[in-house]
């Protein structure tokens, strides 16, 4: 049995569709409302800042994929991710079973060094701190042995479906319903971005490869690009010019007074103003056989697949 842990979101429904189509049937889905995605899926319901429902929720599971998302809410986040990384790690200790635990880069420097496995964290804000602390008792817990378990790290998600990103919300979504692009702050910087599909297939590769637990992996990234490659490439994909216009960083600073999820952003925004730069060469390298989506690609896919939906 593998379970996947937050299987509505985006993540977790395409890693149930990799799992199922090269690794396993026997699959249980757990959310607060989950809903299955393939034919002999196994569904739990479960609140997992409840122990006893976790526990039960992970029981006889061999692998748990950590897919768990919040929405953008700092306060929620301090109060419940946490509490519900610790219940996570205690119900796989006892059920001794393997966690694959998804991760972000937040708790990486918000600078142009190039972003590795080994990078030391420096968190600034309060959902990087959190993100931080949840990655650091995982590490904590496998390095000492109490806990089999491997951490998959991603950067910022492009993808298709309801894909959740700054990039899909401001730039791709809004190409699809011809509505004028806001690019982020700066329009040329380099960004590196990962398909979502690529992801969860990366992460289903890697919980089921026993040599590459008791490690960090960076999930396999295309090369970067600048929103100014993506509005040229979709102008070329779509046949006509795209109306944009860059949100200068003040102005993100300004709506911070009026808006809540202004705020909530505004932490992340410094990676925008430099080249962002993630480093996936050791998964590459491990997997060389792995396809990776390109950035053309993937861009094709979106608008493609949303002109035909």
């Amino acid at each position: 049995m593998q379970t996947i842990l937050g299987s509505n979101g985006q993540i977790g429904y395409e890693l149930a569709k990799e799992l199922y189509k090269n690794y396993t049937n026997e699959l249980r889905l757990v959310s607060r409302k989950p809903q299955k995605i393939n034919p002999t899926d196994q569904v739990v319901s479960a609140d997992l800042m409840d122990f006893s429902q976790t526990k039960k929720a992970i029981e006889h599971s061999e692998i748990v994929y950590f897919t768990v998302g919040l929405p953008m809410d700092a306060e929620l986040w301090e109060t419940n991710f946490m509490k519900i990384t610790e219940n996570v790690i205690r119900a796989c200790q006892e059920a001794q079973s393997k966690l694959v635990f998804f991760d972000n880069t937040y708790m990486y420097p918000k600078d142009r060094t190039p972003q590795k496995e080994d990078t030391p964290f420096s968190p600034a804000g309060r959902k990087s701190h959190v993100r931080s602390k949840m990655a650091q008792l995982v590490l904590s817990e496998m390095e000492s042995g109490r806990l089999d378990a491997v951490i998959c790290r991603a950067p910022e998600f492009y993808g298709p479906g309801k894909t959740q990103s700054i990039t899909n919300t401001l730039v791709l979504n809004n190409i699809v319903h011809n509505a004028p692009v806001k690019i982020p702050v700066n329009k040329d910087t380099l960004r590196t971005l990962i398909w979502t599909p690529d992801a969860s297939r990366a992460m289903a590769l890697i919980g089921n490869t026993p040599s590459a637990y008791g490690q960090t992996w960076h999930l396999p990234c295309d090369t970067p690009h600048s929103f100014q490659d993506m509005i040229d490439l979709a102008e070329k994909i779509e046949g006509k010019p795209l109306k944009y216009r860059v949100i200068p960083l003040w102005q993100f600073k300004l709506a911070k007074l009026f808006s809540k999820n202004a705020r909530e952003l505004s932490e992340l925004l410094p990676r925008y103003t430099v080249d962002n730069l993630f480093v996936s060469d050791k998964f590459k390298k491990a997997f060389p056989h792995f396809k990776i989506t390109t950035f053309e690609e993937g861009i094709r896919q979106v608008l493609v697949e949303n002109k035909a939906g």
